[in-house]
Formats: structure tokens, sequence, C-alpha cells
């Protein structure tokens, strides 16, 4: 039906004709749901209350100031419950704290497989898809639609498998000098350095192999994201929970960071809030590290190259956590890589043009607001982290460590793998 309406075969409002008719006007009460159940509906009715807002404001973009009218005729099951409130009910009923529109976690986490991320033969996180099947639900069941959910779950896996594998360093069950606190930054930098070449390999990939097509990434797939109330919160990959959790676990230079994350809130679940909350209050792991040794970042960037090396023959942990940092710091640069191929250039040259901008879902900004300069900066901050002077020291100096090299943070194979299992865990 979207593809119908998108190619003028058919009205704007046949969808919201259809979905009443055939869907909602069956639906039970949402309390008689079971979590799982719930889950699942949330998804689905996610994709049509996002498609049936889309094509109402599109139709008259002065409706954009007056969103809950695209839902105004929408009644569900028998006692005729209204949409937004029927919605509402059922992401209560989900247990999550679900906020009460589309968001990330329904639309990626729950709607996607369950993705097992394994490192040594050994599967180190599992995030769960909430369906039985290895379908991937999506708003024209167009491929590079399909590829990109399927991006950004994977990514998540693997940075949870990150996350959780520092997390007992950053609540103080691991000394953060013992050999075992070693192991974890080491695995954790190899997590990472798979994070990283699983987005630059989707970067590369043709729209014809598995690839993601600008045009209709920008002009088909980002217009979905509109408003459902005036102030709401549309999903973005930047509500995926553990990309932030990682910025607060390692550090960023990055002023008010706290405020960045905070604006996403409304869209998080109430364990990711609670979880990133707990973080804020938290020194970053590299600052807790820095203290341990009796160090201090500006002092290590103002060392004379033979102090310095002298500190890391004495302390050569910090070769392992800047070989954690710098891949870090790879994952900044290829999320901004990917927003500069998909979305930022692209408009640069409907700019140059005379094209000008979707007046819906601007391509100018991310889905929550961020611009082109905003993401270079926190690109740039995750770059520049406390130990960054040791790689200009390796640079220098043929001595090691730390061992960085062409290769994304220098950490040899295996990497680790992810891939989907079919059901839900």
């Amino acid at each position: 039906m979207n593809r119908s309406i998108l190619s003028g075969r058919e009205r704007p409002g046949a969808l919201a004709s259809e979905l009443a008719r055939s869907v909602l006007a069956g639906l039970p009460d949402p309390e008689t749901f079971t979590p799982g159940e719930a889950r699942r509906l949330v998804t689905l009715l996610g994709l049509a209350g996002a498609s049936v807002a889309r094509h109402y404001q599109e139709e008259d973009l002065t409706r954009m100031a007056r969103p809950r009218e695209a839902f105004a005729t929408l009644r569900v099951g028998p006692r005729e419950i209204p949409f937004l409130g029927y919605f509402a009910r059922l992401a209560d009923a989900t247990g999550t704290g679900h906020c009460h529109r589309d968001s990330y976690a329904s639309l990626v986490r729950w709607n996607t497989p369950t993705a097992e991320v394994s490192l040594d033969d050994h599967v180190v996180a599992v995030v769960p898809g909430s369906f039985d099947d290895t379908r991937v639900r999506t708003y024209t069941d167009e491929p590079g639609e399909v590829s990109f959910f399927e991006l950004l779950k994977k990514s998540e896996a693997f940075e949870r498998a990150a996350n959780d594998i520092l997390e007992p360093i950053s609540d103080g069950t691991v000394d953060i000098l013992s050999p075992e606190a070693e192991r974890r930054a080491r695995s954790a930098a190899l997590l990472l350095t798979g994070l990283y070449r699983l987005n630059r390999d989707f970067a590369h990939r043709s729209p014809g192999r598995g690839g993601l097509d600008a045009d209709h990434f920008m002009d088909v797939f980002r217009q979905f994201a509109v408003h459902w109330e005036s102030g709401d919160v549309p999903p973005s990959g930047a509500q995926d929970a553990e990309f932030l959790r990682r910025d607060l676990l390692l550090g960023i230079a990055f002023p008010d960071y706290h405020l960045h994350v905070k604006r996403v809130f409304p869209a998080l679940l109430e364990d990711e809030r609670k979880a990133l909350t707990e973080h804020m209050g938290r020194p970053p792991l590299t600052a807790v590290l820095l203290a341990e040794l009796g160090l201090d970042g500006a002092a290590l960037e103002a060392m004379p190259s033979a102090r310095l090396r002298a500190t890391l023959r004495r302390h050569p942990i910090l070769g392992v956590w800047y070989l954690l940092l710098t891949a870090n710091a790879r994952i900044g640069a290829v999320h901004l890589m990917l927003a500069e191929k998909y979305l930022f250039k692209p408009q640069r040259r409907r700019d140059d043009a005379g094209l000008g901008d979707r007046p819906l879902v601007s391509n100018r900004t991310g889905t929550t607001g961020m611009d082109e300069p905003v993401l270079t900066r926190l690109a740039r901050a995750r770059q520049q982290h406390a130990l960054r002077r040791l790689g200009r020291l390796h640079a220098a100096d043929a001595t090691r460590p730390p061992p960085a090299a062409s290769e994304p943070t220098g950490v040899p194979a295996p990497l680790p793998t992810v891939r989907f299992l079919t059901g839900p865990a």
C-alpha cells in the first residue's frame, strides 16, 4: 500500500482506510496481550502509524503543524478506542516503558531477528528480537531498508558485547589494573574492530548488492520519521542506547554530552534510561585508569617523547587502553562517514543543483536534529581521548606498544562474528 501511494496509484488516505477496516477493527483491548505479543503489535502498528502520518502530512504540508489529525478517524476494536490512546496502552502493556509512538527499540531491536555475537568461539552477547521468523518488516520492503535495519541491529549487538565486557570494570567489580581488566579491554577492542568493519563494509556495498540507495534513504525511508504529536521524538539511530553507553563508559571530550544523551531519553526504554543515568554518575574508565596510575591526560599530552616512552614501559596497560580508545574513535569516524555518504553529501549536491530539501523530514539534519557540524564534533571528540599522544609516539618510534597500523586499532585476527538466529531469544 505504501508503494502504491508513493507511486500515485492509490490516494494518500487509502492506507488509513484499509488499516481501519482490515486490521484495527478486529483488535482486542491492549491489556489482553502478553508483553511479547504487545511488543510485536507495537512494532507493526508503529510502522503502520508512521505510514498513515506520513501520507496525511505529505498530502498537505500545513498539516505538519497538527500531526495528531492524521489519526483522528482511526478507531480500534469494538470499543472504538482512538488510535493514539490504543497505541499508548499497548506500549504500556509491553512492560518496557516504551514511548507512545514508534521508536528505535520497536523499529529495529524488536523487529529484526535475534542477533548473537561470538568471540573466540564463545557467545558474548545476545540481542533478542520479538518475532518467531527471520523477516525484517519495513515501510516498502525495499532491500536497502532491510539491509539498513540489519546493520543497525548487528551494530547494536557488537556494542552491547563490548559494553557488557567493560561493565564490571566500570562498576568496580573488576580492578582496572588487574590482568582480568586488561583481558576485558583487549576483548572490547576486538569487538569494536568487528563493529568498525561491519559498518565500513556496508558503506562499500552497492544498492544492488545489499547496500542502500541514498535517494531512497532520503526521499522514501527517512520521510516516514514524522511527528505523531507536536514535540515528540521520531525514531533514529541516535536512540541506540548501547552507542551512548559506550561513550559514557570510555569518556568523550564533548561539552554537555549528558544533555545530548538526555535529549533522546523520551524515546528510550525504562531500563535504558536507568542504565544511562547510572553511568552519567560515574567517572569514565579512562579517567579511572589515569587516576589509579597517578597520571593526568593533559600531562601525558605535554610529555616529551623520552619521558612518555618511559611512562609506557612502566605502565604497559596504557598501550592496551590506547587500542580500545582508538577502536572507539574509529567507530565515530565510520558513523560520520555513513552519514556523509547517505545524507549530507547528497543533500549538498541537491542544494548546489538548486533542488532544495524535502519539506516533510529535512535531509539537512539527522532525525533528532543533529546536523553535520555536530556529528563532526562528536567524531573528533572521540578521537581526542586522553591517550592519543601514544599514537604519535608510536609513529615516531619503532618500539611497542601500541601496535596501531593500517587496520583499525591494529588488533590481529580472529575477529568476533555476529549472526541472526531464528525466533526470539
